[in-house]
C-alpha cells in the first residue's frame, strides 16, 4: 500500500491532537526536575536557561523562535537520560508595564499579571518543556524581598553606594540610565534621545570587578558567541598607561590619565569636560559668564553625539594655565565637550600630533601642535595615530628620540614615577552601574533617610519594603518616583534613632532584578534566604543560556558581576553563572524587522492556528542555523504540515509488535537509522538543529520507500525506524511525536523514552561512491571499499570504460586522488 493509498491519511488533527496532549502532559509532569536523583548520583545534571521573558503581551514570534531552540537542546538531554532543569517565570517589573498601564489608565500590577497569566496559558500550549513548579515574578513581594536583601548586603561591603553626578535622562519615560541602557545616544526601551542631569543617585560598584570579568573571557570564549565576548571586552575597556600631575596656578595640581605617557612632550594645552564639577572649580571669575553659558548648551547634546569624530570643536578657555610636568610650558586649559566628565578625572592633556579630535580643537583655537612620533614616509594626514620613533621628545633628564612607541611608554613612566609627577596605571571604559530609577513599577531601595543618623537600611525582619499599591494614583512620570508623593508610605521613624525620617523614593533598575533570577530557580520556595546554596552549587552554573544578542553587555555582564560577589560573599562555588550560551537571530518579515507601521507583523496566534503548533516550530528549527534572522515571508510551515502528516503515517503503518527484534530486519534501512541517530546527536550538540531536521526527514522518506519497496510494514527495522523518527521529532514537534508513540503502541510520554542505543557495526559502510573526473568533468561513479588505498582508486579509475573512452589515447599528466570519495585526471588538452 502507498502512502497515498493509506485509510488513515486524512484523519491527523493538529488541533485535536494539542487538546488531547495538553492535559496528559500536565497530570504526567514529565519535566519536573528532581533534586535528589541529582544529590544522590542517580542523574547527572543539566541546566538549561532561556533568557528571562518579559510579560509585555501574548508570546510573539521571536518568543517563539527561542523556546523552539532552547526546546531542542532541554529535550535532548532528557532523552540522553540527565536530569533536566528547565525553569520558566517572568521579568514582570520595569517601564514597559508602568508605562502601558499608563496609557491604558490601569494600574500596573493590573496589566503585568494578566499578561503573566495570558503568556503562561500560551507556552503551555507551545509545548515548551519548562518545569512550571518552580516559577516565579519578580514583581512577587516573595522575590523583590531577596533583591531588596542582597541589595543590602552589597551595600554592607561597599559594593552599594550614592553619589551627585551626571547622569543618562531620559526625557520620555523621566528616569535615569545607566549606561549600557543608552544605545546611539537613545534610551533603549523608548528610543528617545537622552540628555544628561546633575543627580545623587544609588550605584552598584561593578568597577571593582573590572579585572575579573575581563579575565572571565578568556574561560568563556570557547563556548560564548564571539560578538558577546567582544562586546565585553570592549565594554569593559582596559587600557595602561599613567596617572600625571600638571601643577595649575591657583589650584591643586589637575591629575590626568592618559594610555599614552610618551606623547606628554606634545602636550600644548589640557581639556576639562565641560559638565564636570572640576571646570567649575577651575573657571575663573572672569570666564564664568562664559563658562556658564557654555554649560548650558553642551548639556543638550548626547555623549554620543559629543563623541562624534565630525562634530565641529568647540570649547572656552577657563582662563587658568597648567605646566606641562615634562617640558615646564605653562599650557591653557579648556572647558569642552568631546571630553566627558566620568572619563578618568574628567580632564586630558591634549597633544594635537597624536590625537585627532586635539588636532581639530587646536586648529580651532590656534593652539601650537608638536609632533612627539615620526609619521610614516609618505604620510599627508594631520594627527598621527601610529606607531614610530619618539621625536621632539627630550628634556635635561630625559630623551625618548628614536625609541619606538612601547619602549617611550615605560621609559617615560619610569621617569615620572621618579620625578614624582605621575604613576602607571589600569583604566577602564567601564563604569559603575547606575541602578536609581525615578519610577513607580520596581523594588524599592530598601534605605531610610534620617536627618540625623543620614542613610539607615532597613531593617531585614522588616523585608520587603512592599511598594504600596497607589491605585487612581497619577503615575505619569515627572522627573521623581511617584513614590514620593505616597506620604503615608514615605514618612516613617528612623530604625536607628526613632525620629521621623523618609524612606527612599526611587525604585531598583530591573537588570537588578534579573542579574540572580536564575539562582532562585534552585530553591523558588525557599521562604529563609535568597536561594539555598547547596541547591544553587548542585544545579549552577547553568550549562547553557539561549537569548538574543541585544542583551550582549547588559544583562549578561551584570549577572556575571552578580555571580561573582555571591561567590566571594560565601554564598556560591562558581564565578561564572552561563558555561555556554547560545544568540537566536531575529524573526523578520519582509526583510526587515516586524512593525505595525510597516504592515509587515506577523501574529503567532493565527500562524498557530493555521498549521498548528509543531508545525511552527518545526519551520522555525528548521529554517536555518539558530544565529541567523528568519524571513517569514520566506518559510513553508504548510510544508511542515505536510511532512509531519508522512511522519505521522509511518507510525499507523507499522504492524510488528511493541519491543520487536530488529536485529532480523532490513539491514539497509537499520543503517539509515543508526547512521541518523549517530549523526542527530553531534548535530544537536553542535546546535546545527536545522541539519537533524534534514536528516530526519530524509530518515522518514527512507522508511516509506522501505515499506512501498517490498520490505514491509511487519519488518521490526520499519518499526525501529518509525520509533527512532518518534524520538527525534519530540524534539522540535512534541505533540506529533507523542501521537506516533501511542499508535506504535507504547505508553506516554515520548519525551522521556530514552535516546535509542546505537549499533556502531551498523555504521561501518560497506561501499562508498567515488567520483571519477577528467578534464574536471564526471566521466564515472565507482562504488568502492571506503578502505581502499589511493594506489589501487587510481587503478580501478584509469581502468573503468567511461574514463578509458573520455581519456581516448591522450597523455595523462596527472592523477589526484583523494580516498574514497574523488579521482581527479588531467590530460593533455
Amino acid at each position: 500500500m502507498t502512502e497515498d493509498q493509506s485509510t488513515e491519511a486524512a484523519t491527523y488533527d493538529a488541533a485535536a491532537v494539542q487538546e488531547k496532549w495538553q492535559p496528559v502532559w500536565e497530570a504526567l509532569q514529565p519535566f519536573r526536575a528532581d533534586d535528589d536523583v541529582v544529590r544522590d548520583g542517580t542523574r547527572e545534571k543539566r541546566y538549561a536557561l532561556t533568557m528571562f521573558p518579559y510579560p509585555s503581551g501574548d508570546l510573539h514570534m521571536g518568543h517563539a523562535e527561542v523556546f523552539a531552540l532552547h526546546d531542542v537542546i532541554a529535550r535532548y538531554w532528557w532523552q540522553r537520560g540527565y536530569e533536566v532543569l528547565n525553569p520558566m517565570g517572568f521579568d514582570s517589573f520595569g517601564l514597559n508595564a508602568e508605562n502601558a498601564a499608563i496609557r491604558d489608565n490601569a494600574h500596573p500590577a493590573t496589566f503585568t499579571y494578566a499578561n503573566i497569566a495570558m503568556s503562561t496559558e500560551s507556552c503551555r500550549k507551545f509545548g515548551v518543556s519548562f518545569d512550571w513548579s518552580r516559577t516565579f515574578n519578580t514583581s512577587d513581594p516573595e522575590y523583590y524581598r531577596w533583591t531588596q536583601w542582597l541589595f543590602l548586603k552589597f551595600r554592607e561591603r561597599g559594593l552599594a553606594y550614592r553619589k551627585k553626578s551626571p547622569v543618562n535622562w531620559c526625557p520620555f519615560d523621566q528616569t535615569v540610565l545607566a549606561n549600557e541602557q543608552v544605545i546611539d545616544g537613545h534610551c533603549e526601551r523608548c528610543g528617545n534621545e537622552v540628555t544628561k542631569r546633575e543627580l545623587t543617585q544609588w550605584y552598584f560598584k561593578i568597577t571593582e570587578y573590572a579585572q575579573e570579568l575581563l579575565d572571565g573571557l578568556d574561560e568563556l570564549a570557547p563556548t560564548w558567541p564571539e560578538r558577546v565576548i567582544n562586546s565585553q571586552r570592549n565594554w569593559i575597556g582596559r587600557s595602561e598607561g599613567a596617572h600625571v600631575s600638571f601643577p595649575v596656578e591657583g589650584h591643586e595640581p589637575l591629575a590626568v590619565y592618559t594610555t599614552r605617557p610618551d606623547t606628554l612632550f606634545g602636550a600644548t594645552f589640557m581639556v576639562v569636560a565641560a559638565d564636570a564639577a572640576l571646570a567649575g572649580e577651575l573657571v575663573s571669575d572672569e570666564q564664568r559668564p562664559v563658562y556658564d553659558a557654555y554649560l548650558a548648551e553642551v548639556r543638550k547634546a548626547s555623549d554620543i553625539e559629543r563623541l562624534s569624530t565630525d562634530r565641529p570643536k568647540t570649547g572656552v578657555f577657563l582662563g587658568v594655565h597648567a605646566t606641562n610636568p615634562v617640558t615646564g610650558a605653562s599650557i591653557p586649559v579648556y572647558a569642552a565637550d568631546y571630553v566627558l566628565a566620568d572619563y578618568g578625572t574628567g580632564a586630558i592633556m591634549a597633544v594635537p600630533g597624536q590625537d585627532q579630535r586635539d588636532w581639530d580643537f587646536a586648529k580651532v583655537f590656534d593652539l601650537p601642535v608638536i609632533r612627539t612620533v615620526q609619521p610614516s614616509p609618505g604620510f599627508d594626514g594631520e594627527a598621527f595615530t601610529g606607531d614610530g620613533p619618539a621625536v621632539n621628545s627630550t628634556n635635561d633628564s630625559l630623551s625618548l628620540d628614536g625609541m619606538g612607541v612601547a619602549e617611550a611608554k615605560r621609559a617615560m613612566i619610569d621617569w615620572l614615577e621618579a620625578q614624582g609627577v605621575g604613576k602607571g596605571a589600569v583604566n577602564f571604559r567601564l563604569r559603575d552601574w547606575l541602578l536609581s530609577r525615578q519610577r513607580y513599577w520596581g523594588a524599592p531601595i530598601p534605605i531610610i533617610h534620617c536627618p540625623s543618623c543620614g542613610e539607615v537600611a532597613v531593617p531585614e525582619d522588616q523585608l520587603p519594603v512592599e511598594l504600596p499599591e497607589l491605585r487612581g494614583a497619577d503615575l505619569t512620570p515627572k522627573g521623581v518616583s511617584p513614590l514620593a508623593a505616597a506620604t503615608d508610605w514615605v514618612n516613617v521613624d528612623c530604625p536607628t534613632c526613632g525620629g521621623p525620617a523618609t524612606r527612599d523614593s526611587d525604585t531598583m533598575d530591573t537588570f537588578v532584578d534579573s542579574s540572580w533570577y536564575f539562582l532562585r530557580y534552585c530553591s523558588p520556595h525557599d521562604d529563609t534566604q535568597a536561594f539555598d546554596p547547596a541547591l544553587a552549587d548542585l544545579w549552577g552554573p547553568c550549562d547553557i543560556y539561549i537569548g538574543g544578542v541585544e542583551h550582549a553587555v547588559l544583562h549578561l555582564l551584570y549577572a556575571r558581576f552578580f555571580t561573582k560577589v555571591l561567590r566571594d560573599m560565601g554564598l556560591l562555588e562558581f564565578g561564572e553563572p552561563f558555561s555556554a550560551q547560545l544568540n537566536q537571530g531575529m524573526v523578520i518579515n519582509q526583510g526587515a524587522k516586524m512593525s505595525k507601521s510597516k504592515g509587515n507583523g506577523v501574529r503567532l496566534g493565527e500562524q498557530l492556528s493555521a498549521y498548528g503548533v509543531d508545525a511552527v516550530r518545526l519551520t522555525l528549527v528548521f529554517a536555518g542555523p539558530p544565529e541567523d534572522d528568519i524571513d517569514w515571508a520566506d518559510m513553508s510551515p504548510s510544508g511542515s504540515v505536510r511532512f509531519l502528516q508522512r511522519a505521522w503515517r509511518l507510525s499507523g503503518d507499522v504492524t510488528s509488535e511493541a519491543g520487536a527484534d530488529p536485529a532480523g530486519g532490513d539491514v539497509a534501512l537499520r543503517k539509515v537509522t543508526h547512521r541518523t541517530l549517530h549523526d542527530a546527536a553531534q548535530l544537536i550538540e553542535g546546535h546545527r538543529f536545522n541539519v537533524m531536521v534534514a536528516r530526519t526527514m530524509e530518515l522518514v522518506n527512507a522508511t516509506r520507500k522501505a515499506i512501498d519497496s517490498g520490505c514491509g510494514p511487519a519488518d521490526p527495522a520499519v518499526r525501529e525506524a518509525a520509533e527512532a523518527v518518534a524520538i527525534l521529532l519530540s524534539l522540535v514537534a512534541p505533540y506529533t511525536a507523542e501521537e506516533m508513540w501511542e499508535r506504535l503502541g507504547h505508553e506516554p510520554t515520548v519525551a522521556r523514552a530514552g535516546w535509542p542505543v546505537v549499533d556502531e557495526a551498523l555504521l561501518v559502510e560497506d561501499s562508498v561512491t567515488a567520483v571519477v573526473q577528467v578534464l574536471g568533468k564526471v566521466r564515472a561513479r565507482l562504488e568502492v571499499p571506503p578502505t581502499i588505498s589511493a594506489a589501487d582508486l587510481e587503478a580501478a579509475a584509469l581502468a573503468d570504460p567511461g574514463v578509458v573512452r573520455a581519456i581516448d589515447g591522450a597523455a595523462v599528466r596527472r592523477v589526484i586522488v583523494r580516498e574514497p570519495h574523488l579521482v581527479n585526471i588531467v590530460i593533455e588538452a
